[in-house]
């Protein structure tokens, strides 16, 4: 089957894959290439699949979505991260997220100055409008 692992900006994965490991609010769940069309929500975790040489290869993922339809298997997530070695994994992924987070603090930050701006502008036209 085709396991393809998306983010909005890159294509994570796009391989073929003989098992396709992931964990969803009720638990983990393993697809294989018969399994029936399916459908889960995915909680922040390690994905891990096997390629047609029985090599493991992990990817961690944020939230996201899995969905099975025939021999495709496609995952859509906010941040995904991919290793061979599931130990370097946790080094890459903190590394990564904290990039992420440190962006998201940045533009939160200017969100609120922007709002504080708009609230200052309509003040001051309040107390135009009064005299």
């Amino acid at each position: 089957m085709r396991l393809k692992v998306l983010t909005p900006t890159l294509i994570i994965v796009n391989q073929e894959a003989t098992k396709v490991i992931a964990e969803a609010e009720n638990g983990s769940f393993c697809l294989l290439p018969r399994h029936i069309d399916f459908v889960a929500a995915l909680v922040p975790g390690i994905l891990s699949f096997f390629d047609h040489e029985g090599q493991e290869e992990f990817v961690a993922v944020d939230e996201g979505i899995l969905v099975k339809v025939g021999q495709e298997v496609l995952v859509s997530t906010r941040n995904a991260v991919r290793s061979l070695e599931l130990g370097k994994l946790r080094e890459t992924v903190a590394r990564e997220f904290q990039v992420t987070d440190e962006r998201e603090k940045k533009a939160l930050a200017a969100g609120a100055r922007l709002e504080a701006d708009i609230v200052r502008k309509f003040m001051k036209l309040g107390e135009r409008e009064r005299f």
